[in-house]
């Protein structure tokens, strides 16, 4: 019998495939998603993986859905069936961010399953997005910081809330932690709205400039900066 091996998305080719296709210089997104272009060109050539928080962050500045990163244009279809074997894979530091088919369903609603390994974070930035985000602990705890409240969340415990509301997480446990995390609502093309840095500023990002790209070095400083 034939197994299906699941997909590990290479987020940064995607991320460098995306931001070509809306012709926006490194510099430019870097720019737009708050971060320094060294630091997004190791992202792009695999060199070191982004954070949740960083995902939503160039989300944001592409003004694309956070999903746009699990598949290439999918077809949305009204009946999703996820076999386990087939989820798409993106790994964080310390982390998996799986996805069940958000990206595919013809509708305003996007579950994931988020492995964390003990230490691990959303990253560096609050989170603020459209829509709704509802959470659901399956093994080990996490803290869940929404706006200055403190949630301790424990197998069986959930939590929901407006999703432009300030949030970060990290796993607070001395083992791994699951959580199930659906996003729901948003605006037409379900992108987040915004991170600090306006996502209305990425419409005036200009074009790729011949060159550009290549002056980018693998600073010291940027080896060492939370992405």
């Amino acid at each position: 019998m034939a197994t299906t091996v699941a997909v590990s998305v290479d987020v940064g080719e995607r991320l460098r495939k995306l931001r070509a296709e809306r012709a926006y210089s490194l510099r430019a997104l870097a720019r737009a998603a708050g971060m320094s272009a060294n630091a997004l060109s190791l992202i792009e050539r695999g060199k070191t993986s982004p954070s949740v928080s960083t995902l939503y962050r160039l989300s944001d500045a592409l003004r694309i859905p956070v999903t746009a990163f699990f598949r290439e244009e999918p077809r949305q279809v009204p009946v999703v069936f996820c076999k386990a074997d087939q989820r798409m894979r993106v790994p964080f530091p310390r982390g998996l961010w799986e996805g069940l088919g958000g990206d595919v369903f013809l509708g305003r609603v996007q579950p994931f399953l988020l492995t964390l390994e003990t230490g691990a974070t959303s990253g560096p930035h609050p989170m603020v997005h459209s829509g709704h985000e509802f959470i659901f602990c399956l093994r080990g705890q996490v803290e869940y910081i929404v706006e200055q409240e403190v949630f301790m969340i424990d197998p069986g415990d959930s939590l929901l809330f407006a999703a432009h509301l300030s949030h970060r997480w990290r796993n607070a446990g001395k083992t791994v932690a699951s959580l199930l995390l659906v996003l729901s609502g948003g605006g037409d093309d379900f992108a987040p709205s915004t991170h600090g840095v306006s996502a209305r500023a990425a419409e005036a990002l200009p074009a790729v400039e011949p060159g550009e790209d290549e002056g980018v070095e693998d600073a010291a400083a940027a080896l060492f900066e939370e992405v």
